[in-house]
This record gives C-alpha cells, structure tokens and sequence, in this order.
C-alpha cells in the first residue's frame, strides 16, 4: 500500500503507485529544449589580460607590522592613534550605557506602579 499526502483533506490517504511517483505541483516530462547558458563568454587568464589589471594600492603590510610590533606598552587595539581610542571609548561609552539602560528596565519591570 502507498500513501500520499492529500491536500484537500490535509492527511495522509492511500494511493496507487503512479500517482505516488508523480508528486503534485510538478510536470511531467523533459524540457523540449536546453535552456541558454548564462555564462557563455570565454575566461580570460590574468595573464592574457595584460597590464589593465595590475594594483594599484601600494602594500602596506610591512609598515603595519613594523607599527604593531613596537613595544611601547600600548595595547594592539590602540596602537593607530586618535581613531583607535575613538573608537574604543565609543564602544565603552555605549556598553556602559546600555548595561546601564537594562539595569533600569528591569528595577522598572521589577517595581510596577500602584495605581
């Protein structure tokens, strides 16, 4: 015995074996023709490009190494200047303030008013 899914009377029901390997929603049958390649252009090497794709940012690595490698006490993630501690104290300010807001929502939550 096969079952299927029927979907006028949401359950399960018995079925034959064709209507078993014909599930709903799908067509039966093969496409009659291949569909368009979406991708037909040829790949170029990049070294059949030529010189129209080469970097054009200097490599900055080395200067970044040599800067994070100080030893200067500083912490790594201060190390670049006025930006890093902006940013730093941002996030300080905004975590400090939003632990601060939980606080007060909960001592809210927790001493409703008597009305």
């Amino acid at each position: 015995m096969y079952y299927k899914f029927s979907g006028f009377s949401q359950k399960l029901t018995g079925s034959g074996l064709a209507s078993v390997y014909s599930p709903q929603g799908l067509r039966p049958g093969v496409p009659a023709e291949a569909p368009a390649m979406v991708f037909a252009t040829p790949t170029k090497l990049v070294s059949e490009a030529g010189p129209a794709l080469e970097y054009l940012g200097a490599n900055r690595v080395p200067d970044l190494q040599r800067l994070f490698q100080i030893s200067d006490g500083t912490p790594v993630h201060l190390k670049r200047g006025v930006p890093d501690r902006l940013l730093y104290r941002t996030t300080m300010a905004l975590t400090v303030g939003g632990a601060l807001y939980c606080l007060v929502a909960l001592y809210i939550a927790a001493n409703p008013s008597k009305k």
